[in-house]
């Protein structure tokens, strides 16, 4: 079962979810993910609408997505629900799981990553590459590790 229902008004889009991707990007990155005026339910439902992908998994050691949004549950070919029980090394095929385990160790341990590029797989099976994929940790206000998001905007089928 997802750990959180799909976003929505009635949930606010996950705006707290929302509000530490914003936050973890913005003291990692030193940037802003999307415009700062926003409310956070505005941001949640801006992020969850955006043209581009925005997905995160959490702190477990084999990772489940626990958000995706509109376009990435589309490039993955999945609803919410299958998207957000999915360990997220799945979202590669096995010869390319090592690579990205190695890019999550690296993240892990800098904070973030910029300009990644590898290959993913639909539920299909089409196959496609992510380009200049930007990937960061995912804290609370405490410091408190809560797992890795990222954003890209370039993919192409393969």
């Amino acid at each position: 079962m997802a750990a959180w229902p799909e976003p929505g008004p009635d949930n606010d889009y996950l705006a707290s979810h929302i509000h530490r991707l914003r936050q973890s990007f913005r003291t990692l990155l030193g940037e802003d993910l999307i415009d700062p005026t926003l409310d956070p339910v505005a941001a949640a439902r801006t992020i969850y609408q955006a043209p581009y992908v925005v997905v995160s998994h959490g702190p477990e050691a084999d990772p489940l997505f626990n958000y995706g949004n509109r376009v990435a549950q589309a490039l993955f070919e999945m609803p919410w629900s299958e998207l957000t029980v999915l360990p997220s090394r799945l979202s590669a095929e096995p010869p390319n799981q090592a690579e990205r385990a190695r890019l999550l160790a690296a993240v892990a341990n800098r904070g973030f990553m910029r300009h990644y590029s590898g290959i993913r797989i639909a539920k299909s099976g089409r196959r496609f590459r992510i380009n200049d994929v930007t990937v960061w940790n995912l804290v609370d206000e405490q410091g408190v590790y809560g797992g890795q998001a990222a954003v890209y905007s370039q993919w192409e089928y393969l």
